[in-house]
């Protein structure tokens, strides 16, 4: 670029010289390309616990039942021989109702999860006990003998339970697995964010020290600090301190491009800040009100960022004002990744709500202090 193998002649104004580095960065910061769509399954996927589609989950499932059969046949059982008996006449039963369940569960392994709760556990408890049922009915072809009423009652009660354990099991199988998975997407998460602001920022501060080494030196430490958080362990939280001192610092940056055009406006209230959030949460959401409120119209916008507690949870809101269209349609990345995060760190005691209007463009988060 011409601009950084010339100073400015001395004649040029600091008007001029100013208008020249706001045009150059604009221009920089938007020649960056969007970062594509995260393109994974969401790690809370109620289906994942009716996926029972895998050889070796089945396998552990037969295994299991199998050997609550051998123990149970072995307590009422007078001696070797009647217990091989009893196991294997039993075996016949169990097969036939736990493979029968899985099949029918993994067939319809996204229709559970749209049920409610109670007729997950009912349906599937009626379903244990008309798999085991009919494994009862296979045994009885070979057998003379007439079932009573009290023997089928006790086969249904057997397959019912059966299914409510083996239930319970591939919900608390689903539930432990969470934790890595989240940690996992966490990291994904916060590494596809760091390149869109960081290049903006570098950009900012490569460009300012060709007209004024002071202020390139203020903005080279506040770019040092936003690699600081940004490199910084993904799994940690911070609090809503560190983030505000964060977004202040990078607003600072944009404030040398944009100047009177980019009018903030901030109300902080102090009790909320020890509430703990993901790193780069506020950043992001700043800088998407700053791309889409302020950079697309010659006059400006304005940028409010309000915290506020409310008994136990914190409340924080980002305003921004609405003018011309950008000028690069955004696809929501930022927006998507600070819900994910949310989700993720503080499950469904965080909110995140947004309300748009031709004027004004608002955000609001919830999070538990």
């Amino acid at each position: 670029m011409p601009f950084f193998k010339r100073r400015a002649p001395a004649h040029h104004s600091v008007w001029h010289e100013s208008m020249q580095l706001s045009q150059w960065l604009g221009f920089a910061a938007t020649e960056l390309p969007e970062l594509p769509e995260l393109n994974r399954a969401p790690l809370l996927d109620p289906t994942r616990a009716f996926d029972v589609c895998h050889v070796g989950l089945v396998l552990r499932a037969v295994l299991g039942v199998q050997l609550l059969l051998a123990l149970g046949t072995a307590v009422v059982a007078r001696d070797a021989t009647q217990w091989l008996t009893l196991t294997a006449n039993g075996t016949v039963v169990t097969m036939f109702a736990v493979l029968s369940w899985l099949l029918v569960v993994c067939a319809a392994k996204r229709l559970w999860p749209r049920l409610p709760e109670p007729v997950q556990w009912g349906g599937l408890m009626l379903l244990g006990a008309v798999g085991a049922l009919m494994g009862f009915g296979l045994l009885a072809l070979t057998s003379e003998e007439p079932a009573g009423a009290w023997r089928i009652a006790s086969i249904a009660a057997c397959g019912a339970s059966g299914a409510a354990l083996l239930l319970a099991w591939l919900k608390l199988r689903e539930h432990t697995q969470r934790p890595a998975d989240a940690l996992a997407q966490l990291v994904e998460l916060q590494s596809r964010i760091r390149p869109h602001f960081l290049f903006n920022t570098l950009n900012s501060a490569i460009a300012l020290v060709q007209v004024d080494p002071a202020r390139a030196e203020s903005v080279l430490e506040d770019l040092a600090e936003l690699f600081r958080v940004a490199l910084a362990d993904a799994s940690a939280s911070v609090t809503l301190a560190e983030e505000v001192e964060l977004a202040r610092r990078y607003l600072a940056i944009e404030q040398i491009r944009f100047g009177k055009r980019l009018r903030i406006v901030w109300h902080l209230d102090p009790e909320t800040n020890n509430a703990k959030v993901p790193p780069l949460l506020l950043q992001p959401l700043v800088e998407n009100a700053v791309r889409h409120g302020v950079e697309p119209n010659d006059e400006g916008g304005e940028l409010e960022v309000r915290t506020h507690r409310r008994g136990a949870e914190v409340e924080i809101s980002i305003v921004n004002s609405v003018g011309a269209p950008a000028r690069t349609q955004g696809h929501g990345l930022a927006l998507r990744n600070v819900r994910q995060r949310l989700k993720l760190m503080h499950d469904v005691a965080a909110r995140f709500d947004i309300e748009s209007t031709e004027q004004r463009f608002s955000l609001r988060i919830l999070v538990p202090l």
